[in-house]
This record gives structure tokens, C-alpha cells and sequence, in this order.
């Protein structure tokens, strides 16, 4: 029996995006349901940010329909986003977390706890009173995923959050996905890095043009690709 309480599986049919005359998304029929990460790559333009937006409900689609655990209409609270440039107030590192638990109305009384657990599972506790601003990259990254999970979504959405970190804020970002994954949350995250793809799908959703090219396991994908435009993206070679 489906759990009428989850938001998940998050269901695009015959989903298209366009701006103007330009086609974002063409028609795109996808399942997103609980269970290993996904993980969505593919060229420069091809469409991932736009198919977040869309799952986490900020575009409505040209054409198609969305749905949410069977819904039409997404739940406020059960999912979370974040960029891969994140926003911080100017506030402390915990004023950050607890400022979005405020937003997604978490009962006051409930905030600190909430705020301290969150900040803990990303390693900066220790930094709780510090102006967030003034935190590294990777740091801030880790802060705005502590915000995130704080909320304790049902779906995180994840737009490249490593992109332009080092190795090192890289590897503790991915620990924190990973352990959020590990703990019956569906991470859904757009990645140019094919060895971070690796690292961390359980399963590929590949988009060229806007268009669904490929779905498969991410060992099926990097060893057995099923289009040639996924065996010419595994290689390094450009894919237009």
C-alpha cells in the first residue's frame, strides 16, 4: 500500500520547460522514488538545474504533470534544496540554521535542538557562534546543508554543491550526503563530475538537449552505456 503521507515518488510525464522559443526540457518522463541517490549529468545547457527546479516545485512545467506521491500539489516542508553557491545571512553559523527552521515553522521551543543536531551531523558544531559569512567555501557549504537537513526533508536536491570546492571540502561534503542518504533520505543532485557520479549514484539520469538520453545504475551506465551519446559522455568526449 502507498504511504499517503510521503511526497515520494516525485513523477514527471511528458514534461516540457520552454522559454520563449527555446526548449529547456523536452518531454521528459521520469520516476523519482526512495532508495539510493541520483544522480542527474550531462553537457553544459542540457537541463539538470531546470529539472531540479521543477521536482522541488520553483518552475511549472510548459507542458506535462508533475506529481507528488501521487499529489498535484507539492507539501510545504518535506523537501529541501541547495545551490551550488549557497546563501548566508548575516548571522552566526547557528542563527543560519535556525532562521530556516523558523521559515519552515518549527515550533520555537523545538529550534535550538533541532539547530544543534543539524550543525553536529556536519562537523561544525565548534563554529555554532561564528559569523557565517566568514567561513570558507566548503564550510558555508556544509552550514547550508545543515539547514537543510535540519528541516528533515523527505528529498534533497543538490544543484553541483561542489563545484568550486577543493578536494578536501569536496570529500566532506560528499561524507555528509552519503550519511544523509544512509539515513532514508532521497538525494537527487546535478554533478559535472563523472567521478563523483561514481562515488555517489546508485542510479544516472543523463539529459542532452533537454531530452531523457539515458536512466540506468550507475555501473550499467559507466560500464554498458546504452546510447552513444552516454558512451561518448563516459569517454570525456564532447557531447553537443
Amino acid at each position: 500500500m502507498r504511504d499517503l503521507s510521503s511526497d515520494l515518488p516525485v513523477r514527471l510525464e511528458g514534461v516540457s520547460l520552454r522559454a520563449g522559443a527555446t526548449t529547456i526540457l523536452d518531454r521528459v518522463d521520469l520516476s523519482i522514488a526512495p532508495g539510493a541517490p541520483t544522480l542527474i549529468v550531462g553537457p553544459n545547457g542540457s537541463g539538470k538545474t531546470s529539472l531540479l527546479r521543477l521536482c522541488m516545485g520553483l518552475a511549472t512545467p510548459s507542458e506535462g504533470r508533475i506529481s507528488w506521491g501521487g499529489r498535484d500539489a507539492l507539501r510545504p516542508g518535506r523537501l529541501a534544496m541547495l545551490f551550488q553557491r549557497p546563501v548566508m545571512l548575516r548571522r552566526s553559523v547557528a542563527d543560519n540554521v535556525v532562521y530556516g527552521l523558523a521559515k519552515a515553522g518549527l515550533p520555537r521551543k523545538q529550534r535550538m535542538a533541532r539547530m544543534e543536531e543539524a550543525l553536529s551531523r556536519v562537523g561544525l558544531l565548534e563554529l555554532a557562534s561564528r559569523p557565517a559569512r566568514r567561513l570558507s567555501g566548503g564550510e558555508q557549504q556544509r552550514v547550508a546543508l545543515a539547514r537543510a537537513l535540519a528541516r528533515e526533508p523527505e528529498l534533497l536536491l543538490l544543484d553541483e554543491p561542489t563545484a568550486s570546492l577543493d578536494p578536501a571540502a569536496t570529500r566532506a561534503v560528499e561524507e555528509i550526503i552519503t550519511m544523509a542518504s544512509q539515513s532514508g533520505i532521497k538525494v537527487v543532485m546535478a554533478s559535472h563530475d563523472l567521478g563523483q557520479v561514481r562515488r555517489l549514484a546508485g542510479e544516472v539520469v543523463f539529459l542532452v538537449r533537454g531530452r531523457l538520453c539515458e536512466r540506468a545504475g550507475a555501473s550499467d551506465f559507466f560500464d554498458r552505456p546504452s546510447t552513444l551519446e552516454a558512451a561518448a559522455f563516459v569517454r570525456g568526449d564532447l557531447v553537443i
